[in-house]
């Protein structure tokens, strides 16, 4: 699920750079629709990303970086 996860939220950054609002509507469905499956699949981490609209982030963490920024929320530190 990971990759189709990865693919639609670089659509939705894309479509976000386009400004194409038809497009982001999709893949913002498509990340909900996934956060719902993924309960027990998917990371803690990646599943929080989604669950807090935090796009940016979840692409982050699926493209393996490891120096993820700290939100407002605690996350992870270094």
């Amino acid at each position: 699920m990971e990759p189709e996860i990865k693919l639609s939220l670089e659509r939705l950054m894309a479509a976000i750079a386009g400004s194409d609002g038809q497009i982001i509507a999709t893949e913002m469905a498509k990340l909900d629709d996934f956060l719902d499956r993924g309960h027990g699949v998917l990371h803690p981490q990646l599943l929080h990303f989604l669950q807090n609209r935090s796009y940016a982030k979840a692409l982050m963490f699926l493209g393996g970086e490891s120096d993820i920024p700290v939100g407002v929320c605690g996350g992870r530190h270094g």
